[in-house]
């Protein structure tokens, strides 16, 4: 991570791989490795790529990894994006993926920590809002967001979507980091009740940083 005065903004980008069945395991390994190389790319902030630790999906999704990266600008991310050497981890990488999403958002506040403590346990949650949503709705399933994510946690970003391409329409996405798995809520629906009733789908993913 580069670091000097901390950023007045992040940007979070969020990456979801589904690997193909029957994929060599070596290759699999070094593909997490070459992902995680990226990290030393200068405008990155953060970046950690793992195997997911636990999936819940109103879809059947099927996600086997994720990766998490942070930026200052829209321009680090897209000077990180355009930079040969993840040019170059996308090309080696993309035949053993059978699906990819993607989400980018500006955070609603900046953690005191960009970069994670160890053993730290990390959820993602992306939200497909139903179509002609209002806005006052939106802002609603946000706050719905922090409040069921709320116990034990450490840090937490929320924010919408700017990036469509490879998004399959989640347009509202969070990220929450816990002290260890034991800290973090029951396996469940983070938004519940009344804004339920204002989504499509939803895909929630656990994974742990390394000690």
């Amino acid at each position: 991570m580069s670091s000097s005065s901390p950023p007045s903004q992040i940007v979070e980008h969020i990456v979801l791989f589904k690997v193909k069945d029957n994929v060599d395991s070596g290759k699999i390994y070094t593909m997490v490795n070459d992902l995680n190389k990226l990290a030393t790319i200068d405008k990155v902030l953060y970046l950690y790529a793992s195997p997911i630790h636990r999936l819940k999906s109103a879809s059947s999704s099927g996600f086997t990894h994720v990766l998490h990266s942070r930026y200052k600008t829209k321009e680090d991310l897209n000077a990180y994006v355009d930079h040969p050497d993840h040019l170059r981890v996308v090309e080696e990488t993309m035949p053993i993926w059978e699906d990819i999403l993607a989400v980018d958002y500006i955070a609603d506040q900046v953690p005191g920590t960009l970069t994670p403590p160890p053993r730290s346990a990390a959820r993602v949650t992306l939200l497909k809002v139903r179509e002609n949503v209002p806005e006052e709705a939106k802002k609603e399933i946000v706050e719905a967001i922090k409040e069921k994510s709320s116990p034990g946690i450490d840090q937490i970003t929320v924010g919408e979507n700017f990036t469509p391409v490879r998004a399959k329409g989640f347009s509202i996405a969070s990220v929450a980091y816990f002290t260890g798995l034991g800290e973090m809520e029951p396996h469940e629906e983070l938004v519940k009740g009344k804004v339920g009733e204002y989504l499509e789908d939803s895909i929630v993913v656990d994974f742990v940083l390394p000690s």
